[in-house]
């Protein structure tokens, strides 16, 4: 059985697949590998485990060969996979939900306060040693006591982040694809309401559902113009649910009043309107980053990698 890990996971998940008694086939360089390596290292292979830096699509697929039984993502979204494209081929296709929930809800409360209280922006005055004195009106920003969270994409890490929020004095409103738990809404008082009516509500949207062809740029010019010019976004999700030429433009007539994002359209690449502007606090993918999190993720992986190599059902399955 060749298990292939397309790139550098945490030991944790390696040992695990080790003491199942397989021999992983693992990538242990920091740099994720090129087109070319990657289509090499994959041949022959029964199962994949691979990270969001490599794109499985069918030309993967068929380097891969007839022998390919599933691909084990190291994440909780999948969009570097084609879905389909796996189902054609009787290919499975696993994910990490769960794991990384309360990581990454951390991360989007942080952009939130950073983003209203101008943190990021302070701390640059601080360390480029710009002259500054306190005054009743230096730098202020904006309170979250009282205002309205708008959560889009009420799954786990939705959940989670209004949890959080609520405990900062924010109130919930919430737009999915269906109700929650009547249970978690009476607890966190959160109403669902229509998109449009959320982002005309809401004082920060943060952004929560997967990256799909209808999400898709969910995020743009005629979404922005609904917003609050007070309001601000927060992004922790996947980069391509925001049009971020449109997230410029906004930011730049003053249609929404900052962002805060941890996830780019074309990630790595940041589009550059974005990166001298003080309204935007920028992290390089930090949702899931916490070592305890991270051995989670490569964990769950490995044991859905593990189950199908013994013809067992995956913890995980997609679909």
């Amino acid at each position: 059985m060749k298990i292939v890990v397309t790139g550098k996971i945490p030991r944790a998940g390696l040992e695990v697949l080790k003491n199942a008694g397989f021999k992983p086939d693992a990538w242990s360089q920091d740099s994720a590998m090129s087109r070319g390596e990657l289509l090499a290292k994959v041949a022959g292979a029964d199962i994949l485990v691979t990270l969001l830096t490599e794109k499985v699509d069918a030309e993967l697929l068929e380097a891969a060969g007839s022998n390919l039984k599933a691909v084990c993502n190291v994440a909780v979204g999948y969009n570097n996979i084609d879905v389909a494209a796996c189902k054609a081929r009787n290919v499975l296709v696993t994910n990490t939900p769960g794991v990384l929930t309360d990581a990454t809800a951390d991360i989007a409360i942080a952009l939130i306060l950073m983003t209203t209280r101008r943190l990021a922006e302070g701390e640059r005055v601080i360390r480029s040693q710009t002259p500054w004195q306190w005054g009743m009106h230096y730098m202020l920003g904006a309170g979250v006591m009282n205002r309205v969270l708008g959560v889009v994409g009420m799954g786990a890490i939705g959940i989670a982040t209004a949890r959080r929020a609520k405990v900062c004095g924010m109130s919930v409103i919430y737009h999915s694809r269906s109700e929650i738990d009547p249970k978690i809404a009476s607890e966190l008082s959160a109403t669902r309401v229509s998109f449009d009516d959320l982002l005309s509500q809401s004082d920060v949207v943060s952004i929560h559902c997967p990256s799909n062809d209808s999400t898709h740029h969910l995020f743009g010019k005629a979404q922005f113009e609904k917003m609050k010019p007070t309001a601000f976004l927060v992004n922790t999700a996947r980069g391509p649910i925001v049009d971020e030429q449109a997230l410029v433009d906004a930011l730049e007539s003053k249609q929404i009043a900052g962002a805060g994002l941890d996830v780019f359209e074309f990630e790595p690449k940041i589009n550059s309107g974005l990166l001298h502007r003080d309204d935007v606090v920028m992290l390089p993918h930090l949702g899931s980053a916490t070592v305890e999190t991270r051995d989670a993720m490569a964990m769950l992986a490995a044991n859905n990698a593990v189950a199908i190599a013994n013809n067992r059902a995956p913890l995980t399955p997609v679909g």
